[in-house]
């Protein structure tokens, strides 16, 4: 919701194929789904004989387009897309709001309720076309000895300092979220639970050999990482596939820290 893409291009493709500049998973959308055409002068939309067609303010259409400011482009079921035009500081204010919505103030990571929205998709997308969804959660080690040492300061700069480093190791397809206090998750979309597995060892090894320092005092910063996924985890809600990464998470801790869990078939309840 409120994500803004601008039409600079002489063709920008809309569908699920990855390569579509407006890339969306959703119901009844096709991989090749509708093309927005720009000549300089105005902008057309063209339906690219999708299963279910594109509409325009409610109606179909067919052939090209010509979009006016303010008309309403419905893909699939439930995305709208609002064509209008902007200045730059128009553009520039739309694009603050939309950020403060989804990033956490601190990290600049996606925040939980953007985490949750996302999982949510990405699951119901899984599920329904049998495709691999993984999901590695992490968090930093003795982190409340950070805090009592060098003080809250010191505790925020290495939130932020890991959130830009972890941020630096995920694909631009993946989600990274700050998922609670010192708490962060990554969903990776299409990976299955092995690749994910080695992903999450090298973010483990990049932050560790990472340099933190507050106030003249280099911090040895450390993470504890569980990894879950489907269809290894049978997950029917995100809340089962969370628990999943979760408690592979917390294993890591028991066993020392500073080490990746994953969460096999066998493990699972």
């Amino acid at each position: 919701m409120g994500q803004m893409y601008r039409i600079e291009d002489e063709e920008t493709l809309i569908g699920r194929t990855s390569q579509a500049k407006i890339r969306i998973n959703d119901d009844g959308i096709s991989r090749r789904h509708a093309r927005i055409v720009y000549d300089g002068n105005v902008v057309r939309i063209e339906d690219l004989k999708s299963a279910n067609g594109t509409m325009v303010n409610e109606q179909p259409i067919q052939g090209e387009l010509v979009l006016k400011d303010g008309d309403k482009v419905r893909i699939g079921v439930t995305t709208v897309l609002k064509f209008t035009y902007h200045d730059d500081i128009e553009e520039s204010f739309q694009q603050q709001m939309y950020e403060a919505a989804l990033r956490d103030g601190l990290t600049k990571a996606f925040n939980k309720k953007y985490f949750a929205d996302r999982l949510e998709s990405e699951l119901a997308y899984a599920r329904r076309h049998k495709a691999p969804l993984s999901l590695v959660m992490f968090d930093v080690d003795h982190f409340k000895k950070v805090n009592d040492t060098y003080g809250h300061l010191a505790g925020d700069y290495v939130l932020a300092r890991l959130a830009k480093v972890a941020q630096g190791a995920v694909r631009s397809e993946d989600v990274f979220a700050r998922y609670g206090g010192e708490e962060f998750g990554v969903i990776c979309r299409a990976v299955e639970l092995e690749n994910a597995a080695l992903f999450a060892e090298r973010l483990r090894l990049l932050i560790e050999s990472s340099s933190f320092e507050s106030e003249g005092a280099r911090l040895q910063i450390t993470v504890s990482l569980g990894v879950a996924a489907f269809p290894e985890t049978p997950a029917v809600t995100i809340t089962d596939l969370i628990q999943a990464a979760d408690a592979a998470l917390y294993e890591a801790k028991r066993r020392g820290r500073n080490q990746v869990i994953v969460r096999w078939p066998e493990q699972a309840d």
